[in-house]
């Protein structure tokens, strides 16, 4: 492996960094205030800046960085990750104006290979230009979902449709009054082989039945930057059998192909997060004064600021490494350091963030800065794409295999 970013990755790391200072910090305080201002506070799509944001960012050819391939910007996942890793420095803002922002990245690779053409028209080209959002209904709240066989809403076959019911919550995006669509997994016949009875199938959001009960918060935050989470419930919802993405049985396999790239993506986000907090933990340090001297001269500061900076560079070493197997081996190729940067990144930037608390006292608690927000943020990555037990498990388990 490379140490060195190559020629693309630094012109577009450059371009970036230049976004971020120019348009996307100033433009944070005006977002907050354009979104209270809105009667639909989920409508954060909607807020004039962001679609200057995307404006300028679409002229500098940063936009759907995240995308190999013909639909996207045709990076590999080690180009893609110092570039995520900025945007996470502002994770309200940046990955929305980049149209790199979840759960519309995955939905587009799930679109991109395995939807057929005519879906790929009608829903992953305005996906591609920003000009809808979408949603993904995997979890449920009547059976554990770490276990993704466990799902019960059912997908049954009636003619030329498909027949939905059931629940969903925690579903990302759908609280969006522009989240268009929605990919839902559920079982198409549980008669089969357990990872064969799932399916995914493509779901407009007025289509009748499709009810969005309520919006749910992460410890008091509405997570608005990804359009909300929101508990679903699906009665005798009826959909064409053309809506079916791939085949019968292959839901299963689609999730566990989504969820590789969508758990890296969130990790080089949270070296990101990690970083600013870090930077606003010496801020604060040189800036205030206790027992006569400033905080930045206390040992244990020091120490924290010191552990910080070794916790991050090893955490971004391994997520790279990631990258690079991912690029050069397949997700499969990768599968347990996916898993140990899945496991790794939320302790470690979890610790980061309760020391950059910590060091601003009950300012770090408040609005007046991100790590409350951040904080909130990252201990749902202990559940998104899988709870880290599972991650543990497997892991282990490969391990004991590899000793045996």
């Amino acid at each position: 492996m490379e140490f060195e970013f190559d020629a693309k990755t630094l012109e577009l790391r450059d371009n970036l960094l230049e976004f971020m200072d120019q348009y996307v910090y100033p433009a944070e305080a005006v977002f907050d205030e354009q979104l209270a201002a809105l009667d639909d506070p989920w409508d954060w799509d909607s807020t004039p800046v962001l679609g200057e944001l995307r404006a300028e960012a679409r002229r500098r050819g940063l936009w759907n960085l995240f995308l190999p391939g013909e639909h996207g910007a045709g990076l590999t996942n080690l180009q893609y990750a110092p570039l995520a890793e900025i945007t996470g420095r502002s994770g309200n803002l940046a990955p929305a104006a980049l149209n790199c922002s979840a759960p519309d990245t995955g939905n587009m690779e799930v679109l991109s290979a395995f939807a057929n053409a005519d879906q790929q028209a009608k829903w992953l080209t305005p996906l591609l230009n920003g000009e809808i959002r979408s949603s993904f209904a995997m979890t449920e709240p009547d059976v554990a979902s770490s276990d993704a066989t466990n799902i019960e809403l059912s997908i049954v076959r009636d003619g030329d449709d498909y027949v939905i019911n059931g629940r969903k919550w925690w579903i990302t995006g759908a609280m969006s009054p522009n989240a268009k669509i929605f990919i839902v997994m559920g079982k198409t016949d549980p008669s089969q082989e357990r990872h064969r009875q799932q399916s995914m199938i493509l779901v407009e959001r007025d289509t009748p039945g499709l009810e969005v009960v309520r919006g749910m918060h992460v410890f008091g935050y509405d997570d608005h930057e990804h359009g909300g989470h929101a508990e679903l419930r699906f009665t005798d919802v009826r959909v064409p059998a053309t809506n079916l993405i791939g085949n019968e049985g292959d839901g299963f396999a689609i999730a566990q192909g989504r969820l590789g790239p969508g758990r890296i993506h969130h990790c080089m986000r949270s070296i990101g997060m990690a970083e600013r907090a870090l930077e606003l933990m010496c801020a604060r340090a040189a800036s205030r004064v206790a027992f006569g001297k400033p905080l930045s001269d206390q040992g244990v500061i020091r120490d924290w600021i010191a552990e910080s900076r070794v916790r991050i560079e090893q955490l971004r070493l391994l997520v790279l490494k990631t990258a690079w197997l991912m690029d050069t081996k397949g997700n499969r190729g990768a599968h347990t350091e996916i898993q140990a940067i899945k496991i790794a990144t939320p302790a470690t930037v979890e610790w980061i963030l309760d020391k950059a608390i910590q060091t601003h006292g009950a300012g770090g608690l408040s609005q007046d800065f991100p790590l409350a927000q951040f904080q909130a943020g990252i201990r749902t990555l202990r559940f998104a794409d899988g709870p880290d037990e599972v991650h543990k498990n497997s892991l282990a388990r490969a391990e004991l295999r590899r000793r045996a």
